[in-house]
């Protein structure tokens, strides 16, 4: 399984960037997957997922600033991200998880940096 983030870049406050993940498998193969970030000195954190039945989970902290969305054809997952603020900052990953018999197995992206300062 293999994961291709792009996208990340520098913006001031307010600004907006969307990041991308192609993805080498269908999402039916999939138990969750979709973006996570992980800021300076701080562990890794759910931003947005697809999960179960194309469900989409937010963390609080982005809700209504960020939008994840998929294309099933091309197997890509995005992230529109709007009004960033600082505290956005961090290296995004894109993961996938699947389930198989009782053992779940995680898959992630190299990661792509997102910056927001002024």
């Amino acid at each position: 399984v293999q994961l291709q983030a792009s996208g990340g870049g520098f913006v001031r406050p307010g600004g907006y960037l969307k990041l991308s993940c192609a993805v080498s498998i269908s999402f039916h193969a999939t138990n969750t997957m979709g973006w996570y970030r992980q800021a300076p000195g701080k562990q890794r954190e759910l931003v947005a997922v697809f999960a179960g039945r194309g469900d989409k989970i937010y963390a609080d902290s982005v809700k209504g600033r960020f939008t994840i969305s998929r294309d099933n054809a091309k197997n890509t997952v995005s992230l529109q991200m709007n009004n960033l603020e600082p505290g956005d900052t961090g290296v995004y990953y894109c993961g996938l998880d699947q389930l198989y018999l009782g053992t779940r197995y995680e898959y992630w992206g190299q990661g792509t940096l997102v910056t927001v300062s002024s």
